[in-house]
Order: structure tokens, then C-alpha cells, then sequence
């Protein structure tokens, strides 16, 4: 089955990093060896846990450098 993912990275430079990122939170909720495993084999709420994580993280992140943290 092709990806048909809309989803892209908007400073290319960055997917590395984002990877990264993505493997540290699966590992933090639990899901071991995500970066190997079959993403289909994942209920959507499994994998929107993740990627939903990663924005509130994010948000945290930039949230704290807005108020000098």
C-alpha cells in the first residue's frame, strides 16, 4: 500500500530530529521498538497518542521560551 501520509516535514533539515523525538516519546508511553514495528499493526489511538504527545511537548517547549523559562 502506497503512503499517502499528507503530513510533511516543513524544514527538511528537521526530520532527523523529529524522528528522534517521535522514538523518545513511543518509548516514554510504553510502545517499544516503534522505529521497527509495523505502524498498521497500531490501533489510531495507539499512534495519535503519539504524534498527540509530541505536540504538547512541543508546545510546552515553546511555550517556556515564550516566558523566558
Amino acid at each position: 500500500m502506497a503512503n499517502r501520509s499528507s503530513n510533511r516535514v516543513l524544514v527538511p533539515e528537521a526530520r532527523k530530529a523529529l524522528d528522534s523525538f517521535k522514538l523518545e516519546v513511543a518509548n516514554e508511553l510504553g510502545i517499544a521498538n516503534y522505529d521497527s514495528m509495523d505502524k498498521g499493526n497500531l490501533t489510531s489511538r495507539e499512534n495519535g497518542y503519539v504524534g498527540g504527545t509530541m505536540v504538547k511537548k512541543m508546545i510546552e517547549k515553546a511555550q517556556n521560551q515564550m516566558a523566558g523559562k
